[in-house]
């Protein structure tokens, strides 16, 4: 069964970068990513006790991971779910019913968007990517 608010779904690499909790970290890091051509499609930003990481989906996840590993920076690669919704009331919360119903749990997400677009995409981690995506195909 397909769900109207879901217009695709697919897998992604998720990249993780460790900061020190600093001004100029978040900068320095979209800068370097920006000088190798690579865009940010979406973006979390979290704290920590004297550190910080950004969780985000770039369109060249490889040209990324070499960029910043040669910049001696601690990353983390992964896999996710890329969630293409509708921008109406209602949609994240019809998909993430269907993964509760098959008992995958929600690790985390973060979305990118805004009040001028018809679609937002929407980056899940779960438990169980293979089935999620299953269910969300229809399959």
């Amino acid at each position: 069964m397909s769900t109207p608010a879901l217009h695709s779904v697919r897998k992604g690499r998720q990249i993780a970068v460790f900061l020190d909790d600093e001004p100029g970290t978040l900068s320095g890091i979209a800068a370097l990513l920006g000088r190798h051509g690579v865009n940010i499609y979406a973006l979390s930003l979290a704290e920590g006790i004297g550190h910080g990481y950004v969780r985000m989906v770039v369109d060249q996840p490889d040209a990324a991971l070499k960029a910043l590993r040669e910049a001696d920076e601690l990353v983390m690669e992964r896999e996710v779910l890329l969630l293409e919704l509708a921008n109406v009331p209602g949609a994240l919360g019809e998909v993430t019913r269907r993964l509760a119903e098959a008992k995958i749990n929600l690790e985390y997400a973060y979305c990118a968007g805004g009040p001028n677009v018809d679609r937002g995409l929407v980056i899940v981690r779960v438990d169980h990517t293979e089935r999620a995506l299953a269910i969300l195909q229809g399959r």
